[in-house]
C-alpha cells in the first residue's frame, strides 16, 4: 500500500524538452571523434594511403577520420601550412590538429596529428607514422621528436 502511488501515472507533472547545451554536444562529438580514430591504431602506414585496409599516410589518417564527421580538412600535410588559425596551447583541445614541419626539413609541413588527449604542450596525439612504430599510433607533443618540429596547432571542429 506505502508504494501503490508510485505505479500511478503523473500527468499533472509538466515536462520540459530536454536540450543538450551546444558546449556539450561539442566535447561529446570531440570525444566520439578521438574513440573513432582509437580503432586505427596499429593500422599500417602507407605512403599516400588513406585507407584501414591497405594503410594510411599522416594526412590520409586525419583526413579519413573528419571525412567521417563530415568534416573538411585538406589531403595533404602541406595544405594545413594557411589552413586554420593557430591556437595557444592552453586552447589545445581533443580533436584539434596538431602541424608539424617535416623530419628533415623546417621549413615544409611534413606531417599533422590529431590530439587525443589535450594537455597543452604536453598533450599527445594519434596519427600515422612513418617512424618507429610505422602504423596509426599515440605519440607526445612533449617529445623531443616533435616540440622542435611543432608549427601549429588548429580547431577544425569550432
Amino acid at each position: 500500500m506505502l508504494f501503490a502511488n508510485c505505479m500511478q501515472p503523473h500527468t499533472d507533472i509538466p515536462f520540459a524538452d530536454l536540450e543538450v547545451p551546444e558546449g556539450i554536444a561539442v566535447i561529446d562529438r570531440r570525444i566520439e571523434l578521438i574513440e573513432f580514430a582509437k580503432k586505427y591504431l596499429g593500422t599500417t602506414y602507407q605512403y599516400a594511403g588513406m585507407n584501414p585496409a591497405k594503410g594510411f599516410d599522416c594526412s590520409g589518417f586525419v583526413y579519413f577520420v573528419f571525412q567521417k564527421y563530415n568534416i573538411d580538412v585538406p589531403r595533404s600535410s602541406g595544405e594545413y601550412k594557411s589552413f586554420g588559425i593557430s591556437l595557444k596551447p592552453e586552447e589545445f583541445r581533443l580533436g584539434d590538429v596538431l602541424v608539424f614541419y617535416g623530419y628533415q626539413d623546417n621549413t615544409q609541413i611534413g606531417h599533422v596529428g590529431i590530439i587525443c588527449e589535450a594537455n597543452g604542450m604536453n598533450s599527445k596525439f594519434i596519427h600515422a607514422s612513418s617512424g618507429a612504430p610505422y602504423s596509426v599510433t599515440i605519440s607526445e607533443l612533449n617529445s623531443e621528436m616533435y616540440t622542435r618540429r611543432f608549427y601549429k596547432c588548429i580547431d577544425v571542429m569550432h
